[in-house]
């Protein structure tokens, strides 16, 4: 991974993080970086001393950014999740029988959470009735 800091037309200093410089070039190229304070996609990378490390550094530091990335992964996701819950009703075991009477207009179109087979919700998407688990994270220990 490299690391570039980058500046908008506007002034915003920012990070990016690129698998490569080709990488970087590219993104910048087709206009998909943008500053995270104002939107412009017109970036440049700032000047940067380099940075020497030896092969114990650098994976000490993959790892750092591997573990914050993986912290920001789960916390977006339980916030996701937190939220489908918050707006939907839960039927429990009722959930096949109840997404069947809203697809096929049984029932007025609201979200649900539930529980299902795995041969349940193979059969609800067969029927095309679209369906998605919710994911079970880990428990925060740190």
């Amino acid at each position: 991974m490299i690391h570039y800091n980058l500046t908008c037309e506007n002034g915003h200093a920012f990070e990016g993080w690129f698998s490569s410089s080709d990488d970087y070039s590219r993104q910048a190229e087709a206009r998909l970086i943008t500053c995270p304070t104002c939107n412009s996609a017109s970036v440049t990378k700032q000047l940067m001393a380099p940075s020497v490390s030896t092969a114990r550094k650098k994976e000490a530091r993959q790892a750092l950014v591997m573990d914050q990335a993986q912290k920001e992964t789960i916390t977006k996701l339980r916030e996701m999740v937190k939220s489908i819950r918050e707006n939907a009703e839960d039927v429990g075991e009722r959930f096949p029988e109840e997404a069947r009477k809203i697809h096929y207009g049984e029932a007025d179109q609201r979200g649900l959470v539930g529980k299902a087979s795995k041969e349940e919700a193979i059969a609800l998407l067969e029927e095309g009735i679209e369906i998605a688990p919710l994911p079970v994270l880990p428990d925060d220990t740190n």
